[in-house]
Formats: structure tokens, sequence, C-alpha cells
């Protein structure tokens, strides 16, 4: 057996052995109660989350104040190279916690409110001490400002808006069972060990469940950004590649999947359309070609491109980041860029839009003296198309883990949007079923008879 179905049927043993507790009723125990916010139960391997507050996050009304706020919340790299051993104490911790009895559920009908007595408070304050974001000591009374503080550590821990306030959102993420979080990490476990990264200096991650990028440098995120990935039938892919040059003023090839479906549809409806988004149509020696003459059917491949000028109407906005790779995505700016203010940034068709993006160029091409911030403006604002090579190339990830423990030991979960975790587990299971009955089958045991 190898050590990660070893982990995994470790773990599949302490989930089982706590099916009890899929109830999640208030009289199940919990780790030994810390006795400080932050303290590391001594029954654990790990906390299940770290108690330090997050920094108020600043209004979010530009490019700047987003990336600026979501750096607020913690300078720790998503991924690094400690990543795998820091989700497997995690997995261990939140077995314990299984084994324990898990975390109470909150009645989806409770409510609660700042200085008054609620029906469920301490049930409340019962499951956020069981995490790890609330002190043993909290145990009893009204909701107050460390109930409302504990609640803001764990929707910062969960992806949600830290506002203190139990909405119907904060509760369902509360109702997750530890079972549930348990996959979670052994699935984000599985994916890490089968990438290979080579971590540099400097490096961009982007976490999909999460739609944020982080550009790390010297172990420490310098730059997060709000980041728009692939819709649920249009997933973004994991990957890992060299990120070769930035693209200012880019043009856009129009995939051919969009040309033959969505393009073709709006070409169907109005014969203007290419004109009035600033695109044409060329031929395989990219010869432009009169779009009368081409059939827009969609019931073929087509066998022309179309390709978009560049200008406030691209939709690569002003910046492209290649990164050459097999599924020919990449990182870009957006000309609607009013879909980073939304918590669900699931819209693309695969690729990465990135919010501040400018600022991400200009830490790309720090290197390169000629290449300030001010200057990147600059070229943007003459509207000439231009390739920057990177002097040297900035390794990137592209990765999906719905769950990750930082260096800090705070422990993280985000929704399975593509809902691949079940997928992988089940995946896993099968091979080592597979594996297990092979070694019972009658020509197997004659062949280790004979060695």
């Amino acid at each position: 057996m190898s050590k990660r179905h070893a982990m995994i049927v470790a773990v599949g043993v302490l989930a089982s052995a706590s099916a009890l507790a899929q109830t999640e009723t208030t009289g199940q125990a919990g780790p030994r109660p810390a006795t400080t916010a932050g303290t590391v139960p001594a029954a654990a391997a790990a906390n299940p989350a770290h108690a330090a507050a997050p920094k108020p996050a600043a209004p979010a009304s530009t490019a700047e104040s987003r990336s600026a706020a979501a750096l607020a919340l913690t300078h720790e790299p998503t991924y690094d190279e400690g990543s795998a051993q820091r989700i497997k104490d995690a997995a261990l911790s939140y077995s314990d916690l299984a084994v324990r009895g898990g975390w109470p559920a909150i009645p989806a009908d409770a409510k609660f409110a700042l200085g008054v007595q609620g029906a469920s408070d301490e049930l409340l304050r019962k499951r956020l001490i069981v995490s790890g974001d609330l002190a043993a000591d909290k145990a009893g009374g009204a909701f107050d400002q460390d109930l409302a503080d504990a609640v803001k550590r764990f929707q910062a821990r969960h992806g949600l808006a830290p506002t203190g306030t139990v909405t119907p959102r904060t509760v369902a993420a509360m109702n997750v069972s530890v079972q549930k979080r348990i996959q979670q990490l052994e699935a984000s476990l599985q994916r890490l060990e089968n990438m290979n990264f080579g971590f540099g200096q400097r490096y961009v991650v982007v976490n999909i469940p999460a739609a944020f990028a982080e550009a790390v440098e010297n172990d420490v995120v310098v730059r997060r950004y709000r980041v728009i990935v692939g819709k649920t039938e249009k997933p973004s892919p994991t990957l890992t590649a060299q990120i070769t040059s930035v693209v200012l003023n880019p043009t856009w090839t129009v995939p051919s999947s969009i040309a033959k479906t969505e393009i073709s549809a709006h070409m169907r409806k109005d014969p203007t359309y290419l004109s009035r988004m600033h695109m044409e149509v060329l031929d395989a020696h990219d010869n432009p070609i009169d779009p009368h003459s081409v059939d827009w059917s969609g019931t073929h491949t087509p066998n022309f491109t179309v390709r978009q000028h560049n200008g406030t109407f691209n939709a690569l906005g002003a910046v492209k980041i290649d990164m050459p790779n097999a599924y020919s995505v990449y990182m870009h700016d957006t000309n609607q860029r009013n879909l980073f203010s939304d918590d669900y940034r699931f819209d693309s068709h695969g690729c990465s839009r990135v919010d501040n993006v400018h600022d991400l160029a200009a830490w790309l091409l720090k290197d390169q003296p000629k290449w300030s911030r001010a200057a990147i403006d600059a070229e943007i604002a003459s509207g000439q198309h231009l390739e920057v090579a990177m002097a040297k190339k900035v390794p990137v990830a592209w990765i999906y883990l719905t769950a990750w423990m930082t260096k800090d030991q705070t422990v993280q979960f985000r929704n399975d949007v593509y809902n691949q975790d079940e997928q992988l587990l089940e995946a896993t299971a099968e091979e080592a079923a597979f594996f297990s009955n092979a070694g019972s089958h009658p020509l197997t045991a004659h062949m280790h008879a004979t060695q």
C-alpha cells in the first residue's frame, strides 16, 4: 500500500468511527479546550483554525483597494513547498475532531443579533469553539463582540465576507460536516502530490475554487488579486507553466469553439455584429476575408479565424499575460471590470481574468527598469500593441484546492465549485480496491509464491 493510500485508509477509518456524529448534536465532545483564542488544542496535531482576527477589509471600490483588502487578510501563501505536509497535519486534526463527535449543527432558522440574548447563542459558541474560532472560556453569554469576531474569523476562513453577521451562507458553511471537510483536505492533498511545480524566488498561483491569484516573492504573498475563472460548464484547468511575456493592448484571437457557437449565433441574428465588435475574419494565412462569404450556420468547425482588434472594447482588456501551456489559456485584463466586485467569480471560458492586472504586470516586469507601472500605463494609453518579453520567466501554477492550511496554522475551505473532490476520491477508492483485489487473485498469488 502506498503512503497516499495509507493516508486515505487512515482518514477513512477515523471518519467511519465517528459515523454516529453525522447528526451533529450539541452533546458531542470536542477537542480539549484552549485557554485562549488561537492556542493549539493539546489533543490535536494542529489547531483547525487560527484565531487571529482578519483585518477589516477596505471598501472594494477600485481595483487597487480590492487588491489591498485581499492582501491585508494575510501574507501567507496558499501554495508553497510545505503545503502538502500542512494539509496532512490538518487532516489528522480534523480526524481527531471526527472521532470526538465533530461540531453541532446550527438551525437554519436560528436568529442572532449583537447584544441580544438568543436561543441558539450558546450552540453557536460551541460550534466555533470546536473549530478553534472562539476561545474555550467564551462558552456562555449573549451574542457579543467576542462572538461576532469569532464569526468573522470563521467567515474569512471559508471565503465569506467577514461581516460578523450570521448569514444563511455562513450557517450553511458551519453545517458542513467534519467528515466532508476531511474529504476536502484529502482531495487537495492528492492533487498536490500529483503536481510537479518548480517554486522559484518569485512565482504566481491561481487557486481556482478561491478565485484569487497570488504573487509570491521570497515565500511571502506580496500581491493578491481577485480573479474570474471558468464557468462550471467550462472549468479552468489545473496546470503549471512559465510566464514568458506581458502583452500590452493585445488583440484577441477568438477560440474556434467560441467562433463556432457564440460568434456564429450572433452573426445569424445580426450580420453587423463583427464590425460593431471591431472583429475581422481571417483565412489560414491571416488574410482578411469577407464575413458575408462565411458559413455562420455553426454546424461545422470553422475554417477561418476571428480576431478582435486591440482597444477599450477588447475582451482581453489592456493586458494579457502569456504562459504557454497545453490548454491555450492565459491571464488577462477585461473590459467588464465590474464583475470583480461579485463574490461569485466563475464566469470565464477557462482563462483567468485578473483584477488590478496593471499592478501584476508591473510586478512581473520589476526586473526590467524600463517597465515601471507608470511606463506600462503610458504605453497602454498610447493604444499601440506591444509584447514585452520577460527577462526571466516566472513560474505559474493554477491549482484546485478546496482545503489547505497556511504556515500560521489557519485552515481554509472553499466550495467545490466544479464538483471535482468527490470524483477524485471515488477514482482513488476504485484504484485502491483494484490493487487490493488483484493481490488475492489466483494468478497474482501464484506469481508471488514463485518469486
